[in-house]
């Protein structure tokens, strides 16, 4: 939020109306998804501030509905429990090319964008520590991104590395180490599992995971997302 605009106030004066101003400002110029990503960051800095007794609301709850709704493309996605058990079933059972098999089956564990895990490169993680930093240009928001890996994926990484550690990439093409595996690649190993397009797809993971977490209610649903 603009200091010029709130100058030093305390943040329990600032009203939702000050903050709509400020997200239709990102909103007007056709960035919707930053928009809805700026209230998100927002209404955490309002939480954090009840938290610490900085003031008593967040105003961004009042928000909801406010902004333009981004266009979304659905993949075709499973999002029953019982659905993406068998899907991790079949997966476990894929026999293709390793570079594949080890990117089928990270998707649904660390659930990345498929470009984001596909173009990954062996100097993005540390396997000791359990953290994979993919670097800001290669994320859509343009912000380095680190996460923590999970034991399963640092025990197929570390397969993977023994196959394809001596390069730069990962998840290499069959045809060349300089590039890595297609997207249709991941998509055409799910057909070879007998998954069709309007079943489940290799982007369709993310909308599987936001799904279940959010019919978890273990969390907010602005955290999740």
């Amino acid at each position: 939020m603009a200091r010029a605009e709130l100058g030093t106030r305390p943040i329990s004066e600032i009203t939702a109306a000050e903050v709509l101003k400020v997200l239709k400002s990102v909103d007007e110029r056709g960035n919707h998804e930053t928009a809805k990503r700026l209230r998100a960051t927002i209404g955490g800095v309002f939480r954090y501030a009840i938290a610490t007794t900085r003031a008593e609301n967040d105003p961004t709850y009042a928000l909801k509905g406010a902004l333009t709704a981004p266009i979304v493309t659905h993949r075709a996605a499973i999002t029953d429990p019982k659905g993406l058990g068998a899907l991790l079933r079949a997966i476990e059972s894929f026999d293709g090319q390793p570079t594949t098999r080890a990117a089928l089956r990270l998707m649904p564990i660390l659930f990345p964008r498929p470009g984001e895990l596909r173009m990954a490169e062996w100097s993005e993680f540390d396997l000791e520590k359990g953290e994979w930093t993919i670097l800001a240009s290669r994320m859509k928001m343009r912000r380095p991104h680190r996460s923590q890996l999970p034991r399963q994926a640092i025990e197929i990484l570390r397969e993977l590395h023994a196959i394809t550690g001596r390069g730069k990439l990962p998840f290499h093409s069959v045809r060349t180490v300089l590039r890595p595996i297609s997207e249709n690649s991941l998509n055409a190993a799910l057909r070879r599992l007998g998954y069709a397009k309007d079943e489940v797809t290799a982007h369709g993971f993310r909308a599987t995971v936001s799904t279940l977490l959010n019919e978890s209610s273990l969390r907010h649903a602005d955290a999740m997302e």
